[in-house]
């Protein structure tokens, strides 16, 4: 028995370890840490997870960079991004991202993001649109660390 105790903490130890995985979004109930308006567009959303802690919402890709701007990266926490096709969370650091021009995002940033350039491809509102660093969404910071330039 004590065998079997001692596995059980080795696997609940290794899935602990890693970033915190994405917290569910409740667009009925949650507002934008930065802003304060409602986070009723999943397209739209992102946001930053911490081990323990409550997440931090955000309406807007532009309402998430103005707040890590404000609080230097908000290192101790994980970004994630809805995917604006598909609405799935992805990694923030790894995440494609767009500036359209005309697109009506929640705070104005006309600034969307996709897992990846398949998605982006697949997706037929964001044509014309202009690529953004991940540096300019996340800070230079984020793109040191890991994160495309």
């Amino acid at each position: 028995m004590r065998g079997r105790s001692i596995a059980v903490c080795a696997v609940l130890t290794a899935c602990a370890s890693g970033p915190p995985a994405p917290a569910e979004l409740d667009t009925r109930t949650e507002a934008c840490r930065s802003c304060r308006m409602a986070v009723s567009e999943a397209r739209f959303a992102a946001q930053l997870v911490a081990r323990g802690e409550e997440p931090f919402f955000f309406d807007d890709l532009g309402c998430l960079r103005d707040f890590r701007r404000a609080n230097g990266g908000a290192p101790s926490r994980t970004a994630y991004v809805a995917d604006h096709r598909t609405r799935q969370w992805v990694s923030a650091e790894r995440a494609v991202y767009t500036r359209v021009p005309g697109l009506a995002t929640p705070m104005g940033s006309q600034l969307v993001a996709h897992a990846d350039a398949p998605s982006r491809d697949l997706d037929p509102s964001v044509r014309g649109g202009s690529p953004v660093p991940v540096a300019e969404v996340l800070g230079a910071a984020s793109a040191a660390e890991g994160g495309r330039p």
